[in-house]
């Protein structure tokens, strides 16, 4: 920071912000110091340092109120923006005094989150109870987008398409299966190619999906497209749709052997090499994480966690191999 900037940081006074903006967000200097219970004159002056300070008016004076100058609606932005980071950090600070010692936003797929994470993170907080874990489902496009902006300290999602920038670590592996109803044509299938089952009706999951991308990037290169009935936003809805009927449909084989409760449905393992997946761990700078998030990231990706993907049924080993 060069000395000029240090010297504008002090100057700033944060009362005078959150009286700025109170001024705003009522348009009155006298409703402000009313709500804020300080005398008007106090907060007229307040107004007319920071102005000073900033060698720029902020706000147009008139009979009935305040409003912004250009200047002021730009300092609008930026102090709120002060406020909020303030209040956040003043929250989070407050969960150590109150014995939570860490604070990790993670974001995750959903096949992250079905299949492997509830195991994952129990053990973790069963290790570390002073750790406080938030957790999000989002697409994986949307993973890694929050991890660029900074919304989240660890991203966890397929990032067959790229994480840009990012920093990646292997996680888990996991296989795709087709899931059909039982009775259906493909249900005595050891194993298939996806393209075989494109003369029927689908059930899709979210069209951003990396799972629905590869859908169709596999559709694409056989210049078919894909009869999709319908879209779900999630693994046990895309069950009881293909379950009642709607049609075929494609998730994580380890997803479905824990939805397989409810029983009608039978798993017919893919042959196309897309159906085996990485997932990833993304952070922007795994170094410079927070001591709380790098324990977290070396629990996901100890050693005996790196499995390969899971086998789909003993009887579709031979098919498998002979695909290859």
């Amino acid at each position: 920071m060069r000395p000029t900037e240090r010297n504008f940081a002090r100057r700033m006074d944060l009362t005078s912000l959150q009286l700025f903006v109170a001024v705003c967000e009522l348009g009155s200097i006298g409703k402000a110091a009313e709500r804020e219970f300080i005398a008007a004159s106090a907060v007229s002056k307040r107004l007319s340092d920071l102005e000073a300070t900033l060698d720029t008016p902020l706000l147009y004076r008139h009979t009935r109120g305040v409003s912004l100058t250009p200047a002021g609606e730009s300092l609008l932005h930026h102090a709120r923006t002060v406020l909020f980071s303030l209040e956040k950090m003043q929250g989070e600070l407050s969960e150590y005094a109150d014995g939570v010692r860490g604070h990790v936003r993670v974001h995750a797929s959903i096949s992250a989150i079905v299949q492997f994470l509830p195991e994952d993170l129990g053990a973790f907080i069963r290790a570390h109870q002073e750790v406080k874990v938030d957790l999000e489902e989002h697409l994986s496009t949307e993973v890694i987008r929050a991890v660029q902006e900074g919304a989240a300290d660890l991203g966890i999602c397929n990032a067959a398409n790229g994480a840009g920038d990012l920093q990646t670590l292997p996680y888990r592996q996991d296989r795709l299966t087709l899931v059909v109803p039982q009775g259906h044509a493909l249900a005595g299938e050891t194993a298939i190619h996806f393209h075989d089952t494109l003369d029927f009706d689908h059930v899709g999951l979210h069209a951003n999906s990396s799972i629905s991308l590869a859908m169709h990037q596999a559709a694409a290169l056989r210049g078919r497209s894909i009869k999709l009935r319908i879209h779900v936003t999630g693994l046990d809805a895309l069950c009881r749709m293909i379950l009642n009927g709607l049609g075929v449909g494609v998730m994580p084989q380890r997803a479905f052997e824990l939805m397989s409760a409810m029983g009608g449905l039978t798993a017919v393992p893919l042959l196309d090499h897309w159906a085996a997946r990485q997932l990833t761990l993304v952070a922007r700078d795994f170094s410079t994480l927070p001591l709380t998030a790098r324990l977290l990231v070396d629990h996901l990706s100890a050693e005996p966690q790196q499995q390969k993907p899971p086998a789909a049924t003993p009887k579709a080993v031979k098919a498998l191999q002979a695909a290859h």
